[in-house]
């Protein structure tokens, strides 16, 4: 054998353990990606508020806010933190909380909750969050 067809196994070899490599490398993420911020929501979820645990199974209660998830749920306009507002009713009265992008969309979604429950059984806890990027 001459020393190029000895040599070829070695570099193939060599090559493909740098490729895998710099693969892996790249796959791990970046300290900044590891460091996120947490949710919007993270500390307001651990105080004392009203939490949706408090929620009582009486049927009204749950009726009141079946509907309410309803019309949140069909509209499309909402964003994702739309969607996803907290909607707890306790002996008729609704309290909604969470982060929304805009003051249309906590407008939007407290109108459907008067709707349902009316207007003076209502606790408007949202806030407005503006969008940040990459959202």
């Amino acid at each position: 054998m001459n020393m190029v067809t000895k040599l070829i196994p070695r570099a193939t070899w060599l090559a493909s353990v740098i490729f895998l490599a710099s693969v892996a490398l790249c796959s791990v993420p970046s300290l900044a990606q590891a460091q996120q911020a947490p949710p919007d929501n993270t500390k307001r979820n651990q105080n004392a508020g009203m939490t949706a645990d408090q929620q009582k199974n009486s049927s009204s209660d749950m009726e009141i806010t079946r509907r309410i998830r309803r019309l949140i749920m069909n509209d499309k306009a909402l964003s994702t933190y739309g969607h996803n507002v907290k909607v707890i009713t306790r002996n008729g009265h609704v309290t909604l909380q969470g982060p929304v992008n805009s003051r249309r969309e906590k407008e939007a979604i407290a109108a459907k909750a008067s709707e349902v429950a009316g207007k003076g059984n209502i606790s408007d806890e949202i806030r407005i969050v503006p969008k940040q990027s990459g959202q």
